[in-house]
């Protein structure tokens, strides 16, 4: 067992398709591909900042996202929009999680998230989610003003920790994030939520589960 265990926040330990699913019955036929379409631009517009030398935080660019999403699908429901955005700070934590942190918690290793969202919104999810006392820190890549897969990101848990990058079990739902970690070394488990075919040849995972019961 690796000494630290390091979590995504966003897709691993949260469900990003709950927001929207609170309010399917407001949308209608268009609430799968309205959540689809925002989680797919909040990450498309995170990379596209990082490669220019750009920031903006993953607040501002969830709410950019959302806006896209709601235009390209006509959707112009204005209480919807500020709904969606308050459910994305609360968002379901998927049924095994608790379980899982207890359990490696349990065994001795020390616990971090690390995750695109600012310190105010993992806060606000941690918080309502009930599993803070889990872990050691929550570290936020806002403070590098930079997203994920930028190595400096992966680099904020091997200094927190004082470890090699070895040392460290990452895990995560998002296949780019586990391709980012293994190149900088982790040791990395894919939580392959979805049953997704593999990609990113040559950078991991080491593991691949379906959910985090699999740890």
């Amino acid at each position: 067992m690796k000494p630290f265990y390091v979590f995504d926040a966003y897709g691993t330990l949260f469900d990003v398709s709950a927001p929207v699913r609170q309010h399917a019955a407001r949308i209608g036929e268009k609430s799968a591909l309205l959540s689809d379409r925002w989680r797919a631009k909040q990450l498309e517009y995170s990379w596209v900042l990082s490669l220019a030398g750009a920031y903006r935080n993953f607040e501002s660019v969830t709410q950019d996202a959302l806006d896209f999403a709601l235009a390209s699908l006509s959707i112009k429901d204005k209480a919807l929009r500020s709904d969606l955005l308050l459910a994305w700070k609360t968002p379901d934590c998927f049924p095994e999680v608790s379980a899982a942190l207890e359990r490696v918690n349990s065994a001795g290793a020390k616990l971090a998230i690390l995750s695109n969202g600012t310190p105010s919104m993992l806060e606000s999810a941690v918080t309502a989610a009930q599993i803070g006392h889990y872990f050691d820190v929550v570290l936020s890549v806002d403070q590098l003003e930079r997203f994920k897969t930028d190595p400096e990101c992966y680099r904020l848990a091997t200094r927190y920790f004082g470890c090699n990058a070895s040392e460290i079990s990452f895990q995560s739902s998002n296949r780019w994030d586990i391709a980012g970690a293994a190149v900088f070394g982790c040791h990395t488990v894919w939580v392959n939520r979805s049953g997704a075919p593999d990609e990113y040849r040559g950078f991991g995972p080491d593991r691949m589960i379906r959910d985090l019961a699999g740890l």
